[in-house]
């Protein structure tokens, strides 16, 4: 034996990183998940060891059981590009999953769904590459900050979105064009998008909450006031 310790990488060395129900995870966790996912490295008995390239969070979180969550700080939240809101499946939809179930589909053997990439790995830095060089007209870049401003001023926002979500709202409207075929971006992008980018940025008033506002009818608010571009 020897006094040496050998590193074992954990979960956290990855591309993707699946954190389920994150709102459960303590405080010191969620500081050492910030630190990955802002500065790409974690830190171990003072020795900082850089993380893929690649690495992405995608975080899971349950806003109906409250016991025993913990809320997450302003600044981690404002690290996440986009909150996505899954709702109940169709009718179809839900019908398909009894019936798969009663077919006999095991959860534990995703190897016999049939689940093909849509790409390969190397592919991803030339997409991000791509959509970075993408030219984005100078009115729907005041467009954008238009909207990012607006919610620091809106009488049911206690704290509005960052600067930060100004460039996510911008890369993410850059994205989505090039999903739909364009190399450029208009204001029916930045306005599809908004949503997802800006809803997780928004604390609201605690008398707005009351009154039945929330994230996503404040976005829509100001995206129904805020000047289009033409």
């Amino acid at each position: 034996s020897t006094s040496t310790f050998n590193l074992r990488h954990g979960p956290v060395f990855t591309d993707i990183l699946l954190a389920d129900e994150i709102n459960r995870t303590p405080p010191k966790t969620q500081a050492a998940l910030l630190e990955a996912m802002e500065e790409r490295q974690v830190t171990i008995d003072g020795e900082r060891y850089p993380l893929s390239p690649l690495f992405s969070v995608l975080a899971t979180e349950n806003p109906i059981e409250y016991e025993g969550t913990y809320p997450l700080p302003e600044a981690q939240l404002d690290r996440f590009l986009l909150k996505i809101l899954l709702l109940y499946p169709a009718a179809e939809d839900e019908l398909q999953v009894v019936a798969r179930w009663d077919a006999g589909f095991d959860a534990r053997r995703l190897d016999r769904v049939d689940i093909q990439p849509l790409s390969e790995v190397d592919a991803i830095p030339r997409c991000r590459a791509e959509i970075q060089h993408m030219h984005v007209e100078a009115g729907v870049q005041r467009y954008i900050v238009d909207i990012v401003r607006r919610t620091r001023d809106h009488a049911a926002v206690h704290y509005g979105a960052s600067p930060r979500a100004a460039v996510a709202l911008l890369l993410c409207s850059k994205a989505l064009s090039a999903i739909r075929g364009r190399d450029f971006s208009t204001p029916d992008d930045v306005r599809d998008i908004a949503r997802p980018v800006l809803r997780h940025r928004l604390t609201l008033r605690a008398e707005a909450e009351l009154d039945g506002a929330t994230p996503d009818s404040v976005i829509t608010d100001i995206l129904q006031t805020a000047e289009v571009p033409r």
